[in-house]
């Protein structure tokens, strides 16, 4: 599918703000613009950017429902009570159950974990942890990444003498389950400064305030912990902005210098040991594989993984885990052609339709949410994947960039058993015979308020350089961007009319990819790039054609070497 270039250069207002950046230290055209890109407009705001700082982070007692949460809290802890920590079966709750978990272990023992077995409970509070908490004398429940619309459990739960305080994230109905505490940067009525932190932030937040209530002088134990909020704050791709973005900082040294076990295990698996790891290894190669437990099995070995002080467990539970990752995969592939298959075979008009819901009652529930995402990647149209499970039809939805498929799933609630989620991906349940009202009632609501441009799928360029630009300073700059991610993406540049040093080739096994050495007319700097599968612009290339580029850049090291690679997204001919 071909992708629309995008560049909106500054306007007048934000120029002179450049201007006023160039005339302190950062004087670099490209960098300050990236910093107004950013909504970074002082010198004070491009320093803390740049060099975040755990003294930055904020007062979570600014978070609503914190002085009732952490007040009942420390009563369990006073009067001995049981207490569960219970999360989604997904990284972002597993993460946070670990963490919880971690962190109160270190001054209490009478506690357990729990998250709930995505094929028998389901999404969110099930009716059979309650009854395990009640059989077990569980007191009180800290629910993470989920939790927000159990009204009705909750109620049960109190009637049985039970507490909960919910720290969650995601947005909020108009009735509120009766909690002893609601955590929630995403309510109404939200005093916190900061709204995107992910549910395993918002239960690093709770311990925060629980060391503080106590006096305790516990930095070094809440920073060993960061590298699960890392985690998080990848796989659930939550803005990488404010608070995320020191949490991510130091969460990533951590992951990168001395990582838990059960982490530490999972970058064995996946060969990262002695790599620097990024947000992006995160997000394709450590996250997919603790998701897998919860989507294959049981996300209780993930947290087991996470929790574990033994090494030999820890590597052991790392297996199992990659092997359900493997199973995942297979499936992943089988399922996303059979949903293809449905969509070119079923006649589909897609031309017409702004969106696209599919429906097969024999596909895995565990994998619906990634071949969600794949239609919606393919596609690029908000995308719903709908099976069937215990009586009910259960799917995922996936958005494209700038469309809130929550307003468009919550549109036909009335035809909906349950759902919950974000802008950009929402969970759902239906009776199957509402399934093709609720297709027809979210496609008009997509094609009512969907945008022309959203249904394009765009390279948004970031910023026109010369190689002349691209100096020793200038990569410095652009490495203190890093944690890059949701909110703060890897930079895109665009360079005009390049030409073929000479020394361009084919590469890989079918040659399909290109590895430039290109120039172009600022300077003699001869650039390393690799364009893959752009083959079909070689020759013309080789003819000495100019050509635009728009790409990222990178530092690869070889052998202790390293050097300057721009890996090229699109290339157009300049003479088109």
């Amino acid at each position: 599918m071909t992708r629309k270039w995008n560049y909106v250069p500054l306007t007048s207002e934000e120029e002179q703000i450049a201007q006023e950046l160039a005339a302190g230290p950062i004087d670099c055209r490209a960098v300050n613009e990236l910093l107004i890109e950013r909504g970074i407009t002082s010198l004070e705001d491009a320093k803390r950017f740049f060099y975040p700082s755990l003294s930055d982070l904020l007062d979570p007692f600014l978070m609503n429902g914190m002085d009732a949460a952490v007040s009942r809290l420390n009563k369990a802890l006073g009067k001995k009570e049981r207490i569960m920590v219970y999360g989604d079966y997904d990284v972002d709750g597993i993460t946070a159950v670990a963490l919880v978990y971690k962190y109160l272990q270190n001054y209490y023992s009478n506690l357990e974990y729990y998250i709930p077995t995505r094929y028998e409970e389901g999404y969110g509070i099930s009716l059979k942890s309650i009854e395990y908490a009640k059989s077990n004398d569980v007191k009180l429940i800290i629910v993470l990444d989920c939790g927000i619309k159990a009204v009705e459990e909750i109620k049960y739960a109190k009637e049985l003498g039970i507490d909960f305080i919910i720290c969650d994230h995601h947005v909020p109905d108009n009735e509120l389950p009766p909690a002893v505490a609601i955590l929630n940067p995403k309510m109404p009525d939200n005093t916190y400064p900061y709204p995107h932190l992910s549910g395993c932030g918002v239960g690093f937040k709770l311990m925060q305030a629980f060391a503080l209530s106590n006096g305790l002088d516990s930095s070094n134990e809440l920073e060993s912990l960061l590298d699960l909020v890392a985690v998080s704050i990848a796989a659930d791709i939550v803005p990488i902005t404010g608070e995320n973005r020191i949490l991510a900082h130091y969460g990533l040294k951590r992951l990168n210098h001395n990582p838990n076990l059960g982490l530490r295990a999972i970058i064995k698996i996946c060969n990262l040991v002695h790599k620097e790891i990024t947000i992006s290894d995160v997000v394709f190669k450590i996250g997919p594989r603790i998701n897998a437990s919860g989507r294959m099995q049981s996300g209780m070995e993930a947290v087991e993984l996470l929790v574990t002080r033994d090494a030999a467990e820890a590597l052991s539970l790392a297996k199992n885990i990659d092997q359900y990752n493997q199973d995942r995969k297979e499936l992943d592939k089988r399922i996303t052609e059979e949903a293809n298959n449905i969509i070119t075979d079923g006649g589909a008009d897609l031309s017409k339709n702004k969106s696209i819901v599919i429906y097969n009652k024999n596909w895995h529930k565990g994998i619906i949410g990634i071949v969600a995402s794949r239609l919606t990647e393919l596609y690029y149209k908000p995308s719903v994947v709908l099976t069937y499970s215990d009586g009910i039809a259960t799917g995922s939805s996936r958005s494209v960039q700038g469309f809130d498929v929550y307003k468009a799933v919550e549109n036909a609630r009335d035809l909906l058993e349950n759902f919950g989620g974000h802008t950009y991906a929402v969970g759902l349940s239906l009776k199957e015979e509402n399934i093709p009202e609720f297709t027809r009632r979210f496609e008009e609501y997509v094609k009512a308020n969907i945008e022309p441009t959203q249904l394009t799928p765009t390279v948004t360029i970031d910023s026109i350089l010369q190689f002349a630009e691209i100096t020793p300073a200038f990569l410095q700059y652009l490495k203190l961007f890093n944690p890059f991610g949701a909110g703060n993406p890897v930079p895109v540049f665009f360079t005009k009319r390049v030409h073929d040093y000479g020394t361009s080739k084919l590469v890989g096994r079918k040659l399909e990819h290109i590895k430039l050495e290109i120039v172009d007319d600022s300077c003699g700097n001869v650039m390393n790039g690799i364009a893959f599968n752009m083959s079909k612009y070689f020759n013309r290339i080789k003819a000495g054609e100019a050509f635009d580029i728009c790409y990222t850049i990178e530092e690869n090291k070889h052998r202790g070497n390293s050097m300057v690679q721009l890996q090229i997204k699109e290339i157009q001919m300049a003479n088109n």
